[in-house]
């Protein structure tokens, strides 16, 4: 099993929800800073450095990547290798990019575009409420972002598209909305969250997927005063004009300032065809980047077939599978509480 980025932040610690059920290659940019992790669980660990187009090579059942893979050399790798290929950490954009480059070379194994927030965990918990209620006409999650969890530099590049509008779907219909937008509070496992619109790639899959008519995703912050800040912020007009790499640097420091450890917190409310409605409340008192590694490790079950389901076909996403009632009682097995009222 080949980890891309496996010694990171968030691959680290799929490393070590992985290293139990398979022998494990981790690569990226510097090996020798993955090599206690690769001595603790027994793993290889080589240099793959993605901004470099020297080509990688190795034998390998399956791939997963935790890192940002911007010229797509991971999917197209294990395109021309025909391994099973799950992917964590792309975009809206950068999703509908790796669909269109899979219809130019169709896979040989599954690809599972796995990156909705927390490695698809949000994706899966929906689907397995949609599910309970026979159908889903909404959808709207809420996301607490811990300022204090440990975090990688990856963690906060959706301050790269804060200037860009987005397409959502409300009401049966598509439009264009600006990020930051629709702010509002929302009680987020006890914590009064003032949240705001952000791209993620649910928005696009759910209405193709379960054929919800509204999509929603809203962010927060674990301190109501830096949400506040970037609303600010979006009045001067900052994220607009301070785009591109000269402004990187300045809009990654507004948040990323990690620390020690936190909690994951997320929000998920589903409204039936029925009027009915199911709201799940997901904590992960190991972290965020725990979380999102659980949810990678999901995936990795489904592409290789055994979740206890048959592995997929051709391009999917994580609310295509087929058994969305087993997904609960998982992430309860890995320790994530999951309330459901």
């Amino acid at each position: 099993m080949l980890v891309v980025g496996g010694y990171g932040t968030v691959g680290g610690e799929l490393t070590r929800l992985a290293a139990p059920s398979w022998p494990l290659l981790l690569t990226g940019r510097t090996p020798e800073r993955g090599r206690a992790l690769a001595d603790e669980v027994g793993a290889e660990v080589r240099r793959w450095d993605l901004s470099d187009p020297e080509p990688f090579s190795a034998k390998v059942r399956a791939v997963i990547s935790t890192v940002n893979d911007p010229d797509d050399r991971v999917l197209l790798a294990a395109l021309r290798g025909g391994v099973p290929y799950v992917d964590i950490t792309r975009w809206t954009a950068r999703l509908q990019r790796a669909v269109a480059i899979a219809a130019v070379h169709p896979p040989k194994a599954p690809v599972l575009l796995s990156s909705s927030w927390m490695g698809g965990v949000t994706t899966l918990v929906t689907a397995a409420l949609a599910a309970e209620l026979g159908g889903a006409a909404g959808v709207q999650i809420a996301i607490r972002y811990d300022l204090k969890d440990r975090a990688g530099t990856d963690s906060v590049e959706f301050m790269d598209r804060l200037g860009l509008d987005y397409e959502v779907v409300e009401d049966g219909e598509r439009r264009s909305i600006m990020p930051l937008s629709d702010a509002g509070f929302v009680d987020i496992g006890g914590y009064r969250t003032k949240v705001a619109r952000l791209d993620t790639p649910e928005q696009f899959t759910l209405p193709l997927v379960l054929g919800v008519d509204t999509a929603i995703t809203r962010i927060g912050f674990s301190a109501n005063s830096s949400t506040s800040s970037l609303l600010a912020l979006k009045k001067t007009g900052f994220f607009r004009w301070g785009r591109g790499e000269k402004f990187e640097k300045t809009r990654r420091s507004m948040l990323y300032s990690p620390g020690e450890g936190g909690s994951a917190l997320l929000r998920i409310e589903v409204l039936g065809r029925g009027g009915e409605r199911r709201t799940a409340m997901v904590k992960d008192a190991a972290g965020q980047a725990h979380l999102t590694a659980l949810g990678g490790l999901l995936g990795l079950r489904r592409v290789l077939g055994t979740d206890g389901t048959e592995a997929p076909r051709g391009v999917v996403f994580p609310e295509m599978t087929p058994a969305p009632q087993d997904v609960l009682a998982e992430l309860e097995k890995a320790g994530v509480e999951v309330t459901v009222s």
